[in-house]
């Protein structure tokens, strides 16, 4: 889909709307189930208790009043209109927006940043940064108890995302069984609506590990089919029982509700603003798709079929005021069509289900890529789809809650008293996000995002404030759900920043790594050994430790930093960082491997594969410079081999060459096939400064060999490029070793007992019982090394 999406605007304009309305077509299978399926239980949650349905229509004309105006402003007005345009190079969530903020301001709390990084091209601002900055950056950057409070409010409405993770299922498919009350006895169906909805629900998640990719092309068919259904039925409501109920689209109808009812309607509005659940995923599953597709599905056909489908029932309503069943949508639907009605609604229900449960798997993947969830396995269910991922603890975790909830509630009042607040609290968490957009990104003035905070803001306190007086009748859950993930994720991600903090100030200096040799004892054995570090400069202490208890290290050494960057996507060209630690004789290598908070981490067989790759290239661009820089120098050689590099200078160093023919040629008997042939261009070959400086001075180079400058000098510099690359090809034939910190936290002397607990108790806790280091970087058990640390922080 991307590829398609991207070619579209190098071919005709009829191409491109081809592409732009094939892929509103696919969204509604994976955007709009949600939302679609709302009118199953809107009216239901509305008029469950707090408000009854009278002769004088005031109390149904009114919800639907307040329906037609809150997926006006909210889903079409703020979503599609508004915040869908405030994406991170095409992705949209809760962290594309965070992404944002701390690209444009210095709010971000991940370790390790480096001026290198906003070399990257998806490193790109909305605008060039101002010269006076804006009094709220300025502030917002000043005040570092503002980071962690938007850190917070970040991970809290992740955590309301993983709520409306296992309340969808429940209320979706509960409601969509709940139709067969009309064909069986009420005993009868008392005792069936339960075990089929737990039934259903099982095998939604028990199919997660196929992946969506099998089933996904009917997504969007029984999306577009259940759209249509519920128009058709709100047509024939419309002409059949009230034509005149389009009246009540007006905002005095809502007036009267809230005049007659008072607090009742206040009350009841908790079950209204069920009509808008969903509506975040358009801006969530934007990477998927495209702004156009989603804002054309949207606006011409999911809008209008909701509406239809909500003034058909409330046309139907005006004329029943005495029904043998509760108030439901299957009331509406004529007793002929009933059955076929009832299935679609199932299969729409789980489609919609389906749809909240990959996001789920998304947004918990983005938190762990940023150091903000504890480790868990990350299995890749497509290799052709990118970003469909299953993570098998969060699966089943969520199937026992989900099970739990519908068995424990019952019904669809307090499962949508729950579900309310959780979408609500999500809503807000992006307006507020959406208006630092406005100030930061945009560069707009605050008073214009002052208005839309207050605006939206003022509606979705007003929906949010009355899913809070249900506290007591489920909405109790997902407050007590996002206290206890938000705990997790900030206990997790305070004691990652503190162990790097350690890692920072315990480094080892480069002197006593040159130092080791013979002479100490120290013996360097064949084969290539990658230390991973989250230190991006320096030698970590988890490797003086592991020289210490076992007096040996490997030919070929390489410091490996796996990042994350503020950004969606790394392209393949970009993501490593080469550089030398120490001379070239010393045979050690410092590589930092840069993904973004969506990219797909490689697995271990073509990581390794890979960054040889990238080694053997960066090997001879830099002999290549060297001899660039030294030819007319008589110890160029002898500089070269005996001197520490320690310069700080890395080099970007391209997965494809760009242009241009191989920029470095290799003789035949060096083993051709093991090298890189056109490994790097101007375009995929860069200079940049390891360490952050007031500014990054970029240097772009080219080289190419000059047949005609064949000197001594250079011959000898040949020969010692070959020999190093020999040395690198003969340690991989030898065998890679993952050299791994296994780590232990505890508190300072003198720390407070909330930190105490934090540490010792909490993290140490998680750490224990979730995924290792080695599991998430896929490394095999027979290649694993493990160095006991101990941190105390």
């Amino acid at each position: 889909m991307d590829l398609e999406h991207g070619k579209c605007w190098d071919s005709s304009k009829k191409d491109s709307w081809k592409t732009i309305l094939i892929l509103a077509y696919q969204s509604l299978g994976v955007v709009y189930g949600d939302l679609g399926i709302s009118p199953l239980y809107v009216y239901k949650s509305t008029f469950a208790e707090d408000i009854q349905h009278s002769n004088t229509n005031e109390e149904i004309f009114g919800a639907l009043s307040f329906v037609f105006w809150t997926l006006t402003l909210v889903p079409l007005f703020k979503y599609v209109f508004i915040v869908l345009r405030a994406d991170d190079n095409g992705e949209g969530g809760t962290f594309a927006l965070y992404s944002s903020i701390c690209r444009h301001a210095k709010v971000s709390l991940l370790p390790n940043r480096q001026a290198a990084d906003e070399a990257l091209s998806t490193y790109k601002l909305e605008q060039p940064p101002e010269k006076n900055s804006s009094r709220v950056k300025m502030y917002l950057e000043k005040q570092k108890f503002l980071h962690t409070a938007l850190l917070i409010l970040v991970l809290l409405g992740t955590c309301m995302v993983i709520g409306d993770g296992l309340l969808t299922p429940a209320i979706s498919v509960f409601s969509a069984v709940s139709g067969l009350e009309f064909f069986m006895s009420k005993e009868h169906h008392q005792y069936a609506v339960i075990p089929i909805t737990c039934f259903i629900i099982v095998c939604l998640f028990a199919l997660q590990h196929y992946g969506t990719h099998r089933v996904g092309f009917l997504f969007a068919p029984v999306v577009l089919i259940w759209l249509l259904c519920i128009s058709a039925l709100g047509l024939y409501n419309i002409i059949h029982w009230n034509s005149h109920v389009y009246q009540a689209l007006s905002p005095y109808y809502m007036f009267k509700f809230l005049k007659k009812t008072r607090k009742r309607g206040w009350m009841s509005l908790g079950g209204i603003l069920l009509c808008i659940t969903g509506s975040e995923a358009m801006f969530a599953d934007l990477g998927h798709f495209s702004y156009a597709a989603i804002q054309i599905a949207f606006t011409f056909l999911v809008y209008p079929a909701l509406i239809l489908a909500y003034m058909g029932q409330a046309a139907y309503l005006s004329k029943h005021h005495e029904t043998n069943y509760q108030i439901s949508f299957f009331v509406s639907v004529p007793e002929s069509v009933r059955w076929p009605v009832l299935v679609i609604a199932i299969l729409a229900s789980i489609v919609g289900s389906q749809a909240i449960i990959s996001g789920t798997f998304s947004i918990i993947n983005q938190s762990q890529s940023l150091g903000c969830f504890p480790r868990v396995k990350v299995v890749h269910t497509s290799d052709k789809i990118h970003g469909q991922i299953y993570i098998p603890e969060i699966n089943w975790l969520l199937m026992i809650l989900c099970i739990a909830v519908t068995i424990g509630f019952r019904d669809t009042k307090h499962i949508g008293n729950a579900s309310g607040l959780a979408v609500m609290t999500v809503m807000l968490v992006t307006t507020c996000l959406t208006a630092l957009v406005i100030i930061l990104c945009w560069h707009k003035p605050p008073i214009l995002a002052l208005c839309f905070l207050l605006f939206f803001g003022s509606i979705e306190l007003l929906y949010f404030s009355a899913s809070l007086t249900k506290f007591r009748e489920g909405a109790w859950l997902p407050i007590l759900l996002a206290l206890f993930l938000t705990t997790i994720m900030f206990v997790w991600h305070y004691a990652t920043i503190k162990k790097y903090e350690f890692d920072l100030h315990n480094k080892v200096s480069l002197e006593w790594l040159l130092a080791l040799g013979p002479s100490l004892g120290i013996a360097r054995v064949p084969g290539i050994g990658l230390v991973f570090t989250d230190l991006t400069s320096g030698i970590p202490a988890n490797f003086s430790r592991f020289v210490t208890n076992l007096p040996a290290f490997h030919r070929i050494l390489v410091f490996v930093c796996v990042k994350s960057v503020p950004v969606p996507h790394v392209p393949p060209a970009e993501r490593y960082l080469v550089g030398r630690v120490g001379p070239a004789a010393h045979r050690s290598y410092r590589c930092i491997v840069r993904y973004g908070y969506r990219d797909v981490h490689q697995d271990v067989d073509s990581f390794e594969s890979e960054l040889v790759d990238r080694l053997a290239d960066f090997i001879c661009y830099d002999w290549y410079k060297s001899d660039r820089t030294n030819l007319y120098t008589d110890d160029a050689v002898t500089s070269r081999s005996n001197e520490s590099t320690s310069d700080g200078r890395l080099a970007v160093i391209g997965t494809v060459s760009l242009s241009g023919a191989p920029a470095y040629e290799i003789e035949e008997t060096l083993q051709p096939a093991s090298v890189s042939g056109g490994f790097t261009s101007v375009e995929s070959v860069t200079d940049v400064i390891e360490m952050e400086p007031v500014r990054a001075v970029q240097r772009r180079v080219r080289f190419a060999i000059d047949d005609q400058s064949n000197t001594d000098a250079q011959s000898e510099i040949n020969l010692q490029s070959q020999e190093e690359l020999e040395d690198l090809f003969a340690a991989q034939q030898a065998g890679t070793a993952f050299i791994l910190g296994h780590s232990h936290v505890r508190a300072k002397q003198g720390s407070s007992l909330l930190k105490r607990l934090a540490i010792n108790f909490g993290y140490n806790f998680l750490r224990r019982n979730c995924r290792g280091p080695d599991v998430a970087l896929k490394v095999p058990p027979v290649s694993l090394l493990e160095v006991g640390m101990v941190y105390v922080v």
